[in-house]
């Protein structure tokens, strides 16, 4: 088992584009997703704490793609939860996640 994990670079795209829409829009995220997302997009090395965090966000918040403000997946009128998963490097961060999780377990 790996001590750090290496974020793909489509999470780090992902990242960079929520730090985007959060910057345009004015929404999305918390102070730890916007930290999280520049990790991911320098794409450096996570820590097993970092990836059981993500698994951990990704668990709670998948609830948030059913939200009826605004639009998931929109880059016109993006939902706050559609940038905060963005941050956290997106459907890519959420498989990555949780296939790291489970080795460590």
């Amino acid at each position: 088992m790996p001590d750090t994990f290496k974020p793909t670079a489509k999470m780090g795209a992902n990242a960079e584009k929520g730090l985007k829409l959060r910057e345009e829009f004015g929404r999305g995220g918390t102070d730890v997703g916007v930290h999280r997302a520049k990790q991911l997009a320098a794409r450096k090395d996570l820590s097993a704490e970092d990836v059981k965090s993500m698994h951990s966000y990704f668990a709670r918040h998948t609830v948030d793609k059913g939200a009826k403000a605004h639009a998931w997946g929109s880059d016109s009128d993006p939902s706050a939860g559609y940038i905060a998963w963005l941050l956290w490097g997106g459907d890519e961060g959420e498989a990555w996640a949780d296939r790291h999780a489970e080795t460590l377990d």
